[in-house]
């Protein structure tokens, strides 16, 4: 009898590991498809940061006396670019401001004829509105990551392994401030 009990304590044993290995793996996956889609936003928010500089230098041959316009856009670019590249909610919260800023320059373009039939201008506006769809559409996708992540790291059975190995919910990439939530009134025409 002795022989049946420790055979079922081991087979009990080495399926539970298994189970342990199985969700520690999942976890590694989930983990590393959060990593994956917050690179993509980065590398969207980099290609809107490197357009910015000519977008302002366009706005300020024609518009050079809206300073302020154009020095909160260049201020919140780089304190978009100065933060820690794994520090999601902080980015979030300055990437909103500078989309608001974006939108407000735009705004300022709207008092110059000549700058908006600008050829530079006018390309560097549909990159931009380009460049804003693919942002949204890779924070969806991280925060779709971030969700699946999150899930596994508090339900049950595998929160114990999460908890284990210091695996740990990710932030999700959203903007806090509901006055960044609403969409500039721009009008190009």
């Amino acid at each position: 009898m002795d022989f049946g009990i420790g055979t079922i304590l081991i087979v009990v044993v080495v399926a539970l590991a298994a189970y342990a290995i199985f969700i520690y793996n999942a976890l590694v996956r989930a983990r590393q498809m959060v990593s994956e889609a917050w690179s993509g936003i980065d590398v969207q928010l980099k290609r809107r940061a490197d357009l910015i500089p000519n977008l302002i230098e366009t706005v300020k041959g024609y518009a050079g006396h809206e300073r302020k316009t154009l020095e909160e856009v260049t201020e919140l670019r780089t304190r978009a670019q100065s933060l820690p590249r794994d520090d999601v909610a902080g980015r979030a919260q300055v990437e909103g401001m500078l989309g608001q800023a974006l939108g407000r320059l735009f705004a300022v373009a709207e008092a110059y004829p000549d700058l908006k039939a600008n050829e530079n201008f006018l390309q560097m506006q549909t990159t931009l509105e380009t460049l804003e769809g693919e942002i949204q559409m890779s924070r969806r996708y991280y925060n779709g990551a971030a969700r699946d992540l999150n899930i596994r790291v508090e339900s049950f059975p595998s929160n114990l392994v999460a908890n284990s190995f210091n695996f740990t919910k990710a932030d999700y990439f959203e903007i806090e401030d509901a006055a960044d939530r609403a969409v500039p009134k721009v009008s190009f025409s």
